[in-house]
């Protein structure tokens, strides 16, 4: 019987865990939409569309949704290669945020990128963010 409530207890503790992990804090969200609102809409569009041929979408994007490595990096160093998503191509160049957005604030808005607009990918922590920052330095 013991054996089987602390079983319980800790697939519940395991579940909950989990699910902090994967659901982001909602003042984590509102900070990151703001940011989404000030910095990525002129060219991402209210809904996250982008703009065919220029900008890519960031609905249920492959680049949004992958890798963190990737989309931070993305986010601090910018992108001039153009990209292809679902066999059509963007040409438009991200700048790089890396002077411009704190770590915070890139971990917020990606976070609310990651969990709206279609995307359902893992919330982005500051620490992640940070050492990306010092390994791109090197």
């Amino acid at each position: 019987m013991m054996l089987g409530a602390g079983v319980v207890c800790l697939n519940t503790r395991s579940t909950l865990a989990e699910a902090s992990l994967n659901s982001p804090v909602p003042g984590v969200l509102l900070r990151g939409q703001k940011i989404y609102e000030q910095t990525c809409l002129g060219c991402h569009q209210a809904d996250a569309g982008g703009v065919p041929g220029m900008t890519p979408p960031l609905q249920k994007s492959p680049y949004v949704q992958g890798p963190s490595l990737k989309l931070i990096g993305i986010v601090l160093n910018g992108l001039n290669d153009g990209v292809e998503i679902e066999g059509e191509s963007y040409s438009n160049p991200m700048p790089a945020f890396s002077t411009v957005l704190k770590d915070q604030e890139i971990a917020d808005v990606l976070t609310y990128l990651r969990s709206h607009f279609g995307n359902k990918a893992r919330p982005i922590t500051v620490a992640q963010v940070s050492r990306i920052r010092e390994s791109l330095k090197k």
